[in-house]
């Protein structure tokens, strides 16, 4: 048909460039083209990052399969990754495409269902849903103001109004076309979880960045510069993370994660109501004249080039500030004042490092160094005033990393011999004496910064792993010897029995049984059949009285000591010590054989009735059994059996084997019940958990929960490096939530902390 170009949207045109139907608007093009650029960069980051990620995991894999594996997901990735980008950036340009088109005359198609068709999500492609819904659902509390602004400013282009969730830019929708790229490869769902985690790492994690850019792209072209979108009956989060400084009450409005992203003019409309009250209302002569953001700039730049070498923390900016404008007034015969809206960022940076150098979740030793980085911080905030709504600000992200690092220090750690100190150190200098008014030094300190952590993470995480492995190996141990102590107590508690046989099951046959029990578990064969030995040894010894007893102890004798002499040999049992005993056990199962003969020789005398066939029967049945009658494993015991009577012994007591004793192995006095709170908090504790104890008034000891032995009821924690350092039961360690001698540390990211309690601090001020 020809008539396409009569059919014209319903919709008139706006004055800001609609575009008819089927044509994207010039503003939407050039979004598109820096997207896909932004875009393409981050998965070529990716791509760099995948190979060493694999290389990494498949140095640690723990068998030639999954080593194998992990090898041919990097050999593919290599091979296709151009395939992968070219069909994600396709899909993009679709999704462009489409925004401008109508889909008439096109009902939609309804399949008839058929219950066979119907079926269960398979577990991989479950695993992976739950994956990518986890990864967009962080974006969206982070960034859901800036996408609803991005949506808005696009429907203001378009003819066809489109939705937030069908916005090409949705992480949703760019999770999809990513996964869908990607089927061309047939990886395992292993493989896939990584890879959709590297994704998140460099692509969904830097979209705030993007939403920023085309906002600013969009705003610099006159698309609703002045947007500002609220969402009503929006349901807000409770803030959980405690605040060392100036704590919010719990009446005050909670703050939602969005809000971290508070717009600057924000930030400064909650100043100006403060203005003169809790910040100092200086007395400004009428005549007096703000110097340039640059001016300030160069004031700044000499403050942070004579900072004194030692703490910072005790230096008053805003008084040197106010020093160095007394001067520069006194030279230039005028009064110079700082610019309201700088002088509103020297509040706000100065509340927030307020709040840091407060932070009890920083180690003191380091609150010295970070205080330094106040003066560059100011400067970045100065030089952008998206400093303080974009969280992918380098300046920002370098303050988190060495909050992070500095996380595991313990102030009794060598300043001038670890390693983590003297980087911090060297960052804060090169900050100092390097960053003057071009912000990218930070993405450079940024990078080296996060190198060098990368390396010490992966030498701690290599221990945390070992430890792990060990205290898991010690807990299966210890449960396999309370089950070994069990069997033990019920065939021998309240026996007595021949003290050889007693010694021998305690001291040597347990260890074949912890053997069996750690190589094959409770259920396998192996453990069985060693059971059915240990019993077949306690009846060999024991008396019987019965022909058919005699008969089988002839039968089990020679298959006893064979298994008995297997156990002894898998379990590295001393060979003297194993030679002794069978020595003794011979001459306790000839007495066995005896001890039987003798009572059915005086049973055969009994039913003799002429006193003169007596002594005829007594020559006729010996006292003892002969050679020929024994085993043959049993013939070099049989002359001395007479001479080497059993010493037996009654098992009053349990059997107790010899364990491990771990540092916090005993019972505490005190039992809380399960639903103290202290006893809660523990059981909320997750690997990675950062704690301090309190070990006295001077020493405290920073740690981090490597591994939750649940069996045993054991909480594992090593030092930043990895290493062990501290072992607590449950009760215990609840016992020391409870009497405040252990602090859970808070490892969200520090400047998002600050900002927080800021924002909070201000609205509080602003309501009283």
């Amino acid at each position: 048909m020809k008539n396409d170009a009569n059919i014209v949207p319903f919709a008139s045109q706006s004055k800001h460039s609609s575009a008819p139907s089927g044509k994207l608007p010039a503003v939407l093009v050039c979004v598109r083209d820096k997207a896909a650029n932004l875009l393409r960069s981050y998965i070529q980051e990716l791509f760099a990052n995948a190979d060493d990620t694999l290389f990494e995991m498949a140095d640690r894999a723990t068998s030639n399969t999954e080593q194998n594996s992990l090898f041919e997901a990097m050999r593919d990735l290599r091979l296709k990754r151009k395939n992968i980008e070219r069909s994600f950036l396709q899909q993009l340009f679709e999704s462009f495409a489409d925004l401008n088109q109508y889909h008439i005359g096109q009902p939609p198609t309804l399949d008839t269902p058929s219950f066979e068709s119907l079926s269960l999500v398979q577990n991989d492609e479950l695993e992976e849903s739950v994956a990518i819904d986890s990864m967009v659902a962080k974006v969206k509390r982070r960034d859901e103001l800036a996408l609803q602004q991005l949506t808005a400013r696009f429907n203001h282009v378009l003819s066809r109004k489109m939705t937030e969730d069908s916005n090409p830019l949705n992480p949703s929708l760019l999770s999809a076309s990513f996964i869908k790229s990607c089927n061309s490869i047939n990886f395992s769902i292993n493989i896939r979880l990584i890879i959709l985690k590297l994704f998140e790492k460099h692509v969904i994690s830097q979209l705030d960045s993007l939403y920023q850019d085309i906002n600013t792209l969009l705003i610099d072209a006159g698309i609703l510069p002045s947007l500002k979108i609220t969402q009503p009956g929006h349901k807000k989060q409770d803030a959980s993370v405690s605040r060392a400084h100036s704590p919010v009450s719990s009446q005050d409005a909670a703050i939602d994660a969005n809000e971290l992203h508070i717009a600057f003019s924000e930030l400064q409309a909650m100043l100006s109501q403060l203005r003169g009250n809790v910040f100092p209302d200086r007395q400004i002569p009428a005549d007096a004249v703000p110097i340039s953001s640059n001016d300030l700039m160069r004031l700044l730049s000499h403050m942070q080039q004579h900072l004194p070498p030692q703490s910072a923390q005790d230096q008053d900016l805003r008084k040197q500030l106010d020093h160095l404008l007394t001067r520069a007034s006194s030279s230039s015969k005028e009064a110079r004042v700082v610019g309201q809206v700088d002088d509103d960022v020297i509040n706000l940076v100065a509340m927030l490092f307020e709040f840091i150098l407060d932070d009890r979740n920083l180690p003191d030793s380091l609150k010295a160094l970070i205080a330094r980085l106040q003066i560059p911080l100011l400067k970045a905030a100065v030089l952008d005033k998206t400093f303080f709504n974009r969280g992918s600000h380098p300046a920002r992200r370098l303050l988190n990393e060495i909050a992070s690092a500095a996380l595991g220090w313990n102030d009794q750690d060598s300043e001038r011999r670890d390693s983590l100190y003297q980087k911090i150190e060297n960052t804060v200098q090169r900050t100092l004496t390097e960053f003057t008014d071009d912000p990218n030094i930070f993405n450079e300190l940024l990078s080296d910064f996060i190198a060098f952590t990368g390396n010490e993470r992966r030498r701690s995480e290599l221990l945390e792993q070992r430890t792990r492995d060990a205290e898991e190996g010690r807990a299966r141990a210890e449960i396999a010897r309370l089950q070994v102590e069990q069997e033990l107590n019920a065939r021998l508690l309240g026996k007595t029995l021949p003290q050889v046989v007693v010694q021998l099951l305690q001291d040597a046959w347990s260890k074949v049984l912890l053997l069996s029990y750690l190589k094959s578990g409770e259920s396998s064969s192996e453990w069985r059949d060693n059971l059915a030995t240990m019993d077949d040894l306690i009846w060999s010894i024991e008396p019987h009285d019965d022909a058919e007893a005699r008969l089988k102890l002839l039968q089990v004798v020679p298959s006893l000591l064979r298994q008995l002499r297997t156990g002894f040999s898998d379990a590295a049992i001393d060979p003297f010590v194993a030679n002794d005993f069978f020595s003794r056990l011979e001459t306790l199962h000839v007495q066995a054989f005896q001890r039987y003969k003798r009572k059915t020789t005086r049973a055969l005398a009994a039913h003799e009735n002429a006193s003169e066939n007596t002594a005829q029967s007594n020559a006729a049945a010996p006292a003892d059994i002969t050679l020929n009658e024994l085993p043959k494993e049993l013939h070099a015991a049989a002359q001395q059996a007479q001479q080497k009577p059993a010493v037996m012994v009654e098992v009053q007591q349990e059997i107790s084997l010899q364990q491990t004793e771990s540092p916090d192995s005993s019972a505490s006095a005190i039992i809380l019940g399960d639903d103290d709170p202290a006893l809660l908090q523990v059981d909320s504790l997750h690997n990675g958990s950062w704690i301090e104890f309190a070990q006295d008034d001077q020493r405290k000891l920073r740690c981090k929960l490597a591994a939750i032995i649940k069996p045993a009821g054991r909480y594992i924690f090593v030092n930043r490096s990895g290493v062990k350092v501290l072992e607590k039961n449950r009760m215990s360690l609840a016992l020391e939530f409870k009497n405040n001698a252990a602090t859970l540390l808070d490892n969200d990211l520090l400047f998002d902390r600050a900002l927080e309690s800021v924002i909070g601090n201000l609205r509080r001020l602003k309501n009283n």
